[in-house]
């Protein structure tokens, strides 16, 4: 373990934290192995973070900015309804961790603030479009989150993954014959 010279000890310990949700999953983060593993005493995380909900918390508000960030870029790069759902497959599976605290709101504090915000300003993105498709506006953003967030889903746990095919054109594929 080397010591911490970060100089930003919040930034170092959630990047831990993606780490090692990536390799164990959310339910086996503490903050000591964090703390171990970015070289500082336990109380720094918990100076940061109080516990590991509050971690988690974070987590999933930056996760929920980063995936707004990526719709909306999207989407002014002229992306349609159908590639913002692609952008969400995109995202689900470059950021695997985000993605596996994001829509498990017994882990963190659904209420925080941030979360909400970040949370909003990701769901605006995605669905504007809806309306677009011919099928009831509700009724489409249903159906597309649900094909998208199922789909990334499934290939990340190892269930659709397969070497010959690329997620983005199959998740494609598959939108298309919804929308």
């Amino acid at each position: 373990m080397s010591p911490y010279h970060h100089g930003d000890l919040r930034r170092a310990v959630l990047a831990a934290a993606v780490a090692a949700i990536t390799e164990h999953g959310p339910a086996a983060v503490s903050l000591r192995d964090l703390a171990r593993r970015v070289g500082v005493s336990h109380a720094g995380p918990v100076h940061h973070f109080k516990d590991k909900a509050g971690l988690l918390t974070a987590l999933a508000a930056e996760g929920f900015a980063l995936l707004a960030d990526a719709l909306t870029a999207t989407r002014e790069a002229g992306g349609d309804f159908l590639d913002a759902g692609v952008a969400y497959v995109r995202f689900a599976l470059d950021h695997r961790a985000h993605f596996e605290v994001m829509f498990r709101p017994d882990l963190y504090h659904a209420d925080d603030e941030a979360v909400r915000a970040a949370e909003a300003r990701a769901r605006e993105v995605l669905v504007a479009g809806a309306g677009q498709t011919g099928a009831e506006p509700e009724v489409a953003r249903v159906a597309a989150w649900s094909l998208v967030h199922g789909f990334a889903t499934l290939w990340n746990t190892g269930a659709l993954a397969r070497a010959d095919r690329d997620p983005e054109q199959l998740a494609r594929a598959a939108a298309r014959l919804l929308f």
